[in-house]
C-alpha cells in the first residue's frame, strides 16, 4: 500500500469551484486516519479552504493534510491552525510578460470579447490563470465551453510561442494555468517528497487531467503511479476500494 496519497481537486474531488460533497468528505476523513493526503491544484489557498477544508467532518486528521495550491508552488500544513510554510510568487517583470501575453493571446484566439462571468484572469501570486468564461462562471456553461480542449489548446500554443521560460498548462474544465518552466505537479509531487520524507515511489495521485497536455499529465510522464479518474464519483470508488484494503 502507498504511503500517502495525492489529488487533483477540480474535477477529481469536487466539481469545479464547488465544495466536495458530504460523502467524499467523510471518505477523505477516513483516509487521513490511515495515511497522509495531499490535494495539488491550481485554485489559491481561499479556494482550498472554501472547497475542502470547511467541509471536513470533525475526525479529519488534520495534520496529515498537505494542501498545496497554485500548483504546489505553495504549501500549507496544519499545527493547531493552517499555517504557510513556502510560496515560490513571480517578480513584478514575470507578472507583467504573463499579463500582456495573455491579453494578446486572447484577442489572437478570438476570446476577447465573449460573454464571461467574473474576472477571467487571476493573479495567485505564485501563478496565473486564465478562465475561459471568468471564475464565477455556472457548472454547465463550463462543461459546455471547451468539452475537446481545442479551444484552450489553441490557446496554449500561442501562449508557447509568447512566454519562453514558462509552463503553461491546461487546467479544471476552462482554465489555462501558467507557472515557471519546470514547475508543474511532478515538480510539486517532488517537494512534497522532500517535505514529507516520503520517496514518490510510495505515493499515488489521482486525477482527471492525466492526459498530453493536461495538468495532471506531468506526474505520470515523471514515473510516478497515478489513477485517472473521470470525476469525483470515480474517485470516491477508488476511495472506498483503498480504505477496504486498509480495513
Amino acid at each position: 500500500m502507498k504511503k500517502l496519497v495525492a489529488f487533483d481537486l477540480d474535477g477529481t474531488l469536487a466539481e469545479s469551484k464547488q465544495a466536495i460533497q458530504p460523502d467524499m468528505a467523510a471518505l477523505l476523513a477516513q483516509m487521513t486516519q490511515h495515511v497522509p493526503l495531499a490535494v495539488i491544484s491550481g485554485g489559491d489557498w481561499p479556494q482550498f479552504e472554501k472547497q475542502i477544508v470547511a467541509r471536513l467532518p470533525a475526525d479529519a486528521k488534520l495534520e496529515n493534510l498537505f494542501i498545496m495550491p497554485t500548483t504546489g508552488t505553495k504549501l500549507y500544513r496544519y499545527d493547531g491552525e493552517w499555517k504557510s510554510i513556502y510560496a515560490d510568487v513571480f517578480s513584478p517583470d514575470e507578472h507583467d510578460r504573463i499579463l500582456k501575453a495573455l491579453d494578446d493571446a486572447m484577442r489572437t484566439a478570438g476570446f476577447a470579447d465573449q460573454q464571461t462571468w467574473g474576472e477571467k484572469i487571476e493573479d495567485r501570486g505564485s501563478q496565473i490563470t486564465f478562465s475561459g468564461l471568468g471564475q464565477d462562471a455556472p457548472i454547465d456553461a463550463k462543461k459546455a465551453w471547451d468539452p475537446d480542449f481545442a479551444k484552450r489548446k489553441k490557446l496554449q500554443q500561442i501562449l508557447q510561442g509568447e512566454l519562453k521560460g514558462f509552463a503553461i498548462n491546461v487546467g479544471g474544465s476552462t482554465s489555462i494555468d501558467i507557472t515557471r518552466e519546470g514547475t508543474d505537479k511532478a515538480t510539486a509531487m517532488t517537494k512534497l517528497a522532500d517535505h514529507s520524507g516520503i520517496s514518490t515511489a510510495d505515493m499515488i495521485f489521482l486525477g482527471d487531467a492525466i492526459y498530453p497536455g493536461g495538468n495532471d499529465d506531468p506526474v505520470r510522464a515523471a514515473g510516478i503511479d497515478t489513477i485517472k479518474v473521470r470525476d469525483p464519483e470515480e474517485t470516491m470508488t477508488a476511495l472506498r476500494g483503498m480504505l477496504a484494503f486498509m480495513g
